[in-house]
């Protein structure tokens, strides 16, 4: 079991309050890869971050942003680890997380991913509500609610990103990607 101290619980705060800086309606412990914080003494930090893939471009900038928050709390030695073990996954992001999501118009991953391996399914790129056994829950609109959407594109504004349409109010939104 690992213990913490209250100064790394303060200092967790403060590290996962960083605004993610292509998603930044989340901070980076709603996305879950803030990992942990190590106090060695009270002015040297090392902080644990796990890239939500491992060719991330924001992983420099979350390092840097989690370095000057934390030294402008205080902190004069500041060591943010890459940790690939556990890997991230969309089931790391809080409730709290997906909700803000959703009201910011990206339809959040679903949930539930199986352990072990993952199955990568290039179809359907319609999605409905009461659809075969076999095929995932729908993606839900974020503006409407509606279960009826279609894919545009795998990718859209991130990597991590597909692009999608609602078939009822025909507006287009981001998916987080399940992962």
């Amino acid at each position: 079991m690992v213990t913490t101290t209250p100064l790394e619980e303060q200092l967790l705060e403060l590290a996962g309050s960083v605004p993610d800086p292509e998603l930044p309606v989340l901070t980076l412990r709603e996305l879950g890869v803030v990992r942990a914080v190590r106090a060695h003494g009270t002015d040297s930090v090392e902080v644990d971050l796990t890239p939500t893939y491992t060719g991330c471009p924001a992983v420099e900038v979350m390092s840097l942003d989690i370095e000057r928050v934390l030294r402008e709390h205080g902190v004069r030695e500041v060591t943010v680890r890459r940790v690939l073990a556990p890997a991230w996954s969309t089931d790391d992001i809080t409730d709290e997380g997906r909700r803000k999501l959703r009201e910011f118009g990206i339809a959040p991953p679903r949930t539930g991913a199986a352990s072990g391996p993952v199955r990568v399914a290039l179809g359907p790129t319609r999605t409905r509500e009461g659809g075969p056994a076999d095929e995932p829950e729908p993606v839900r609109c974020p503006h409407c609610g509606s279960p009826e959407t279609e894919l545009l594109s795998r990718f859209s504004s991130t990597a991590c990103k597909a692009l999608r349409r609602c078939l009822a109010c025909r507006e287009p939104f981001d998916h987080f990607k399940e992962l």
